[in-house]
């Protein structure tokens, strides 16, 4: 979220850089001495089931390996070319295949998504007509943080035309264009640009115009390739009750994230040796090492190019130094400074699996961690311990620094928990018998949910998310807490709004635990009785 070695070397280069060329250096540095036993401790200590970690200087592949083992239990190892989904990191693939169809002149980065995507729309008109492809991919269409993601989030038995229709119901939470709120749903609306400008499905045009180009052999797009695949990894968290991320390790459920649907905004699969390649193709600005290109180096300059600012929040001690002075969202990437130097970067989640890349150009080096846990303190730390060494700096154990803030953010969410369950949590009963809560309900943008009564109990069902059912629990007054067949899936309050009449007439919902990742957006929700409740 301490390198064994006090081994630090920087090395002097000559950089030529030619129009489309590699970097040209006059030698390349090795990662910090002792560094494979330093990931293998820390590895050991966390209780991390695996680890993939690329390195690429000037040009170069200098290291691409794997440690630990794929699942818990089971004794095989992860290697370079074990496949990992790599979540958000795979934006900048969505941007990269626009840039492709830019170069080609068959889109324009300024054109009006409504020109590509005729039924496209945002619940105000205006933004309709002036939403432009630029914009899907720069977090500024004024939906709120993680907008719209319980439409294929844990998962989803929605087509992604269907994810387009229900985009018109979502309520904006800023003006468009005035902010920076991350979101996923506008990638998948990229991916169908993609296919409409290609003729191609999403999948079909990354495989060929940007995995066989980089003979990323590895690389898949498609969930039910990864299943297919042997070597991959399996995804492991901490799921305690009270509140995620205490607890043992324990392997998750594979098919959890952003599914097939959600593909274009964070649904690839690598392994070490292809995020090589790929980190080759950034750092050489489109060009393939036969001379090719895949894309200009102006629409490589253009996805570097940061265009919405990104609020800055100060980290807290022990990690207050990776604060950057400037942040930027580009398109697919994040823009900013490590300790006075300009790094594009982009993290990646799926439930289970986390990545982080980095890339600092005016040095030639690029560095990727994959982990099939959600142990951010490993990943984070370790990726900061490679920056360090390869910018000179003097080593620190971030790792060490990391656990220390994981500890303190843990903590509080545990203290507001305690405080919500005790102080504010009143002894009350419910207006209604539970059949009176019972029935079909709606909510504009999800659809529907189901709510029965079986033998004086409460069940929820998301309907158009397969296998997201749970009981409800009274909590206090009219809300009740919602815990998932899948405990992988947060908790959450659900409380019903009674009419004049005694009868439900609304009911809302919010994640329990404080700490919850942003992706269950159910405060967004505002579900109403369908018509024969």
């Amino acid at each position: 979220m301490g390198i064994a070695s006090k081994c630090l070397r920087t090395c002097s280069r000559s950089v030529a850089i030619a129009a489309g060329s590699l970097f040209a250096v006059a030698a390349f540095a090795a990662p910090p001495e002792g560094f494979d036993a330093r990931v293998q401790a820390a590895i050991r200590e966390h209780e991390v089931p695996g680890m993939a970690i690329a390195i690429v200087e000037d040009g170069r592949i200098v290291h691409a390996q794997g440690y630990g083992v794929r699942r818990l239990g089971a004794p095989d190892a992860v290697d370079a070319d074990t496949i990992f989904p790599t979540g958000s990191t795979g934006k900048a693939v969505t941007a990269a295949a626009l840039a492709i169809l830019v170069d080609e002149g068959r889109l324009g980065w300024d054109d009006r998504v409504i020109d590509h995507l005729p039924d496209f729309r945002m619940y105000d008109p205006w933004v309709t007509r002036e939403m432009t492809v630029r914009d899907l991919l720069l977090h500024r269409s004024g939906l709120g943080l993680g907008a719209g993601d319980l439409l294929f989030i844990p998962r989803s038995s929605r087509s992604r035309a269907d994810i387009v229709r229900a985009l018109r119901h979502i309520r904006p939470a800023t003006s468009f264009r005035s902010g920076y709120a991350y979101d996923n749903i506008l990638y998948i609306v990229a991916g169908e640009v993609v296919a409409a400008a290609s003729g191609l499905s999403w999948e079909q045009f990354v495989r060929e115009r940007i995995f066989a180009p980089l003979a990323m052999r590895t690389a898949t797009s498609h969930e039910d390739e990864r299943f297919a695949t042997d070597n991959r990894a399996q995804p492991h968290a901490r799921i305690d009750p009270r509140l995620r991320g205490l607890g043992p390790q324990q392997v998750l459920p594979e098919r959890e994230g952003l599914g097939q649907v959600g593909a274009a905004a964070g649904g690839l699969s690598w392994s070490a040796n292809d995020f090589a390649r790929w980190l080759q193709l950034q750092l050489a600005l489109g060009a393939l090492p036969d001379g090719a290109r895949l894309y200009s180096e102006a629409s490589a300059q253009e996805m570097w190019t940061p265009q919405v600012p990104v609020p800055i929040r100060p980290f807290p001690e022990p990690i207050a130094a990776i604060t950057p002075q400037f942040s930027g969202y580009a398109l697919g990437w994040n823009v900013q400074d490590y300790r006075g130097v300009k790094v594009v970067q982009h993290g990646g989640a799926v439930f289970g699996v986390l990545a982080f890349v980095v890339l600092v150009p005016e040095r030639g080096i690029g560095i990727s961690l994959q982990i099939n846990s959600e142990d951010v303190e490993v990943l984070r730390g370790l990726g900061y311990e490679l920056l360090d060494h390869y910018l000179g700096l003097p080593p620190r154990d971030w790792v060490a620094a990391f656990d220390a803030w994981n500890e303190q953010r843990l903590a509080g969410g545990l203290a507001a928990l305690e405080a919500a369950g005790g102080q504010t949590r009143k002894a009350s009963r419910p207006s209604l018998p539970p059949a009176g809560y019972a029935g079909r309900y709606a909510d504009p943008w999800y659809g529907p949910i189901a709510i029965d009564e079986r033998g004086g109990r409460l069940r929820i069902d998301f309907l158009q998310t397969p296998d997201m059912a749970g009981t409800l629990t009274h909590w206090q007054y009219d809300t009740f807490r919602a815990d998932w067949d899948d405990a992988s899936i947060e908790p959450a309050y659900v409380t019903f709004a009674l009419d004049a009449d005694g009868e439900v007439a609304q009911v809302r919902m919010k994640a329990v635990s404080p700490l919850a990742d942003f992706s269950y957006d159910y405060h967004d929700l505002l579900f109403e009785p369908q018509a024969g409740k």
